[in-house]
Formats: structure tokens, sequence, C-alpha cells
């Protein structure tokens, strides 16, 4: 009988313990799913940097960092560590928008010309008509990336005046709010619409009415010293199959045109921040007051402009209805509501998604050109939720996107292998300075037995020309510029002009080459 005692006892604390493992096993097992999500990516991709989380009922029940901020430097990513988000901050400057209308500052059907009296847009009823609410829903009538070679690459001599001013001379291809098509350069006007109804500088307005009340103090916009912020991540392009530095920032990051579009940096603890203030409607700000009344919310997330879903969307999240909020992009993935946006730049790569009815969502920087790692990232995670029980794990999704880059009519880009240098006399009566209304001067120029194309605000625009059989290329200097182009003159024309266009038609449409018109203005110095 007294060994029934010590062996009840042994029998009951054993149980607790059973009991307490239990307990703890689906927090584990998250972790352990969540951990080979990311190790079967990070094994197929080999990203030089990556910062990655997971928010679930307003807490952060996953985070992970990866990697270094510059490939070879020893120097780890951190939480704290800041990426470039890109166009995810379209999301932050329509936030900064509406906490204007919250204070009776602006309206959203307020014309334009209202803020800014100078502002034109090529036809003069489309600038009578334009609204605030238009300029972030991409329905200009302008082709994709219009404009997009005054903001990129970077760094460049284009000012936001620059940028409003040349809209002017960009003509559409679309009708005026008849279909969607993505462009920049009304982002950053509605960051000068903002900046005239706030009475304060764009990058003032977002310190104090989104990183200051939502504690993402870490976040960084226009110019700053890098001592004075957490460690840069820095962007990485893949070359022979590997991911190496494009550049590395200076000891002073300067402000840029683009900054209402794309120019926001921010840490993964900061991210998550951003993430539980929309997964929370009654999120108060920091101290304590509502950040967004519920009206505004709404606008921001209501489908503002249609969209056709991709192939992709189709297959493999049974999409059937995509649009355009305000800054985010709305889907259904599953049947289930779904909220994000993903953000580009050469060398940084960013995704934010939202489940808003399971308040859940994830936020994926990554400092390398890795939009097949994204697309991986953002459809396993998301199934967790919609399909958890699925047999495609990111090995699926990641042989899939192979396949499809495999296949014969994936590249359209002709072989340009038999290029050879054109010398200035080939181009005898056609070298000199060249204007287009809004990029500006070039200038077509012998030099070294070359003809070299310089650009006079956006200096990493430069290279030689070279002849592709009977037609001619700019053959660019510098790495960040990986889309070449074609320069076809007209005939005949007086004074001379020419046109240019993309070598590979499915090169980013950033590099908005159709949308040149150069005409000779002077001679080579």
């Amino acid at each position: 009988m007294r060994r029934i005692g010590p062996l009840c006892a042994a029998l009951f604390f054993s149980s607790l313990f059973a009991a307490g493992a239990v307990a703890a096993s689906p927090v584990d097992a998250r972790k352990a799913e969540l951990d080979r999500i990311v190790d079967q990516v990070q094994a197929r991709y080999r990203l030089p940097g990556l910062a990655l989380a997971v928010v679930e009922n307003g807490e952060v029940v996953y985070a992970r960092t990866d990697g270094e901020l510059l490939a070879g430097s020893g120097r780890k990513v951190g939480a704290d560590s800041l990426f470039k988000i890109a166009s995810n901050t379209k999301s932050m400057t329509t936030a900064l928008l509406a906490r204007l209308v919250d204070a009776g500052k602006l309206r959203w059907d307020d014309p334009v010309t209202k803020y800014l009296p100078d502002f034109r847009m090529h036809e003069d009823w489309v600038t009578r008509e334009i609204q605030v609410r238009d300029l972030l829903i991409h329905n200009s009538g302008l082709r994709a990336g219009a404009g997009d070679l005054m903001l990129w690459p970077e760094p460049n001599r284009f000012t936001r005046r620059d940028v409003i001013h040349g809209l002017r001379y960009l003509k559409p291809v679309y009708s005026f709010r008849s279909r969607y098509d993505y462009d920049n350069l009304l982002y950053i006007v509605a960051g000068e619409v903002a900046a005239a109804a706030g009475g304060a500088p764009y990058e003032d307005l977002l310190r104090r009415e989104v990183f200051a009340p939502l504690g993402m103090g870490g976040c960084r916009v226009g110019a700053f010293a890098r001592g004075d912020a957490a460690p840069l991540a820095q962007p990485h392009a893949r070359r022979d199959g590997r991911f190496v530095p494009v550049r590395e920032d200076g000891e002073r990051i300067a402000a840029t045109a683009m900054d209402p579009a794309g120019g926001v940096r921010c840490g993964l603890d900061d991210m998550t921040r951003w993430l539980r203030a929309w997964l929370d409607p009654a999120a108060p700000a920091r101290d304590g007051t509502p950040w967004l009344s519920a009206q505004q919310r709404g606008e921001l997330w209501r489908a503002q402009m249609p969209m056709t879903p991709s192939r992709r969307q189709r297959e493999w999240s049974n999409t059937h209805f995509a649009a355009y909020g305000y800054g985010w992009r709305l889907s259904d993935f599953d049947g289930e509501f779904k909220v994000g946006h993903t953000g580009t730049l050469m060398g940084m790569y960013s995704l934010t998604a939202l489940l808003p009815e399971r308040k859940a969502g994830f936020v994926v920087l990554i400092n390398g050109d890795a939009g097949d790692a994204r697309s991986v990232f953002d459809q396993a995670l998301t199934q967790r939720y919609t399909r958890p029980r699925s047999e495609r794990g990111p090995a699926w999704y990641a042989d899939a996107i192979e396949r499809e880059a495999q296949a014969p009519a994936a590249s359209r880009a002709p072989d340009t292998s038999a290029r050879r240098p054109l010398a200035p006399d080939e181009l005898r009566g056609k070298l000199g300075v060249y204007r287009d209304p809004w990029f500006g001067e070039v200038a077509l120029c012998a030099r070294g037995g070359e003809v070299e194309f310089a650009s006079r605000k956006s200096p990493l625009m430069s290279g030689k020309i070279v002849r592709v059989g009977p037609r001619l290329l700019v053959d660019w200097d510098a790495e960040e510029v990986d889309a070449e182009a074609w320069i076809d003159f007209a005939a005949a024309a007086e004074p001379a002009a020419f046109s240019m266009s993309k070598l590979d038609p499915d090169a980013d449409f950033s590099y908005d080459y159709e949308d040149l018109a150069f005409a000779r203005v002077g001679d080579c110095g």
C-alpha cells in the first residue's frame, strides 16, 4: 500500500507535464510549420537578407530574420533593419490622405487643381475632371509606368515639380477612368496634394500622421543621416545565379521625388505595427484616440477600380474578383477576402498581406531581386489559412514558376548576340543634343570611336549605342539599368528625331521608353 502513493504522485505529475506539452504544441507546431516554409524558400532562392513576420489577433506570432544587410559583410539582418518597402509606401500615403479627410482638410472628390492650380494632364477635360481619388487608383488612361523614367533609376536630378510639369506631355493610350493600368507619377501628385492640404511637406506629414501615432518611429522617409537610423539593408541583383550588391547607401540619404509612391524604409518591428493597425479597426493611436475613422478605413478598402485576375490568381488562388482600393489591392483567395500590396525596386522586394476576417496577416522584406521568392511566400503563407491541408507547398509553387520561365514562349526578347559597336560616321548628321518634353535632354555624341548616349538629368542612363543588324540599341553602362532600349530614327525628319522602345517587351514597365519622343536641339559640345 505504501508503494501506491509514490506511484500515484508520479503519474499525477507526469500527467501535468503531458498536459503542459499538449497545451504548448499548437504554438510549437505553428513555428515549425512557418520555419519549414522559410527554410524551403531560402534553400531554393538563397536570399541575401530576409525579414518576415506573421500577425494573428493583434499579436506577432512569428518573426524571423535571416541573412546579411550586405552580402559578405557579416552584418546580420535584425528586426529593426530598414528595408525599402517600395510601393507598399502607397498605402501609407493614402492613410495620410485619409487622416486629412477625417480632419476636414481634404475631400476625396475635390478637384486636384483646388490644391495644385498649375497641375495639368495632356487633355484639358481630364485636367478639369480629375479628383483626388483618381490619383490613387490607376485609372488615368496612361500606359503602365508612364513617366517612371523621371523616378528611376536612382539617383537622378528630377524633382517633384519636374514630375508634375511632365505629366502634361504624357499622352493617354486609353480613355480616362476606362481601365486599370498601374502608375506611379500620380502618387507623386497625391503627395503634393497632401502637402498643400496639410500645410507641411509630405515627409513631415507622413511622420506626424502615420509613423508617430502608430509607434513606427524607426521608419524613415525623406532625407536622413545613416548614423541616425537603424542599419540599412542594401539592394542586391542576381548575377550568374547568385546575389551581388548593386550599390551601398552613403552616409547621408537624400529625399527623392518618388517618396510618396515608393520611398519609405521600415524595419520588421514597425511593419508589424502597421499590420496590427489595419487588422484591428478599433486600434487607437498611441495617445488613445482613434487613429482612423471606420468610414475612412472602409473607403481605403472599397473596390475603387476593377482589375482582371491574373492566370496565376485564377489557377492557384481560386480568385474570382480583383480590384484596387486606395493604395491596396483587393481580391478573394479561396473564397476569403484578401488585402495587400507588393513593393518592387531594383534589389528590394516587399509584400504585405492581410486576411481581415481572420485578423491575420504577414509581411515579407527581401533585399534582393526576388520576385519569384516573394510569389512563393505569398501563396504558401496565405494558404496556411485558406487551404491548410493542401499538398502545394513552397516547392510546388517554385517548380511551377520555373516551368513557366522555361516555356518556349516565355521570353520575347530577340537575340542580340551579333551586336557590334556603332562608329560615329554611321550617324553622320544625326549626332547632337536631343530633347524630350518630359525627360529633358540627352546627348548622342562621339566618344572614343563609339557613340555615347547620355542623359542630362538621369546620369545612370548612359551607355554605348551598338548596331544589331539594321537596328540600333543602347547598351547601358550601369548594372542598375537592366532593360536595354532600341533607338529608331524617324525617316527624313527635320530636325532629326528618334523614339525608343524596350528590347524585351516584357521588361519592367517602369522602363517607359515608349513615351519618349526626342527631337534634335543642338550640336555635341
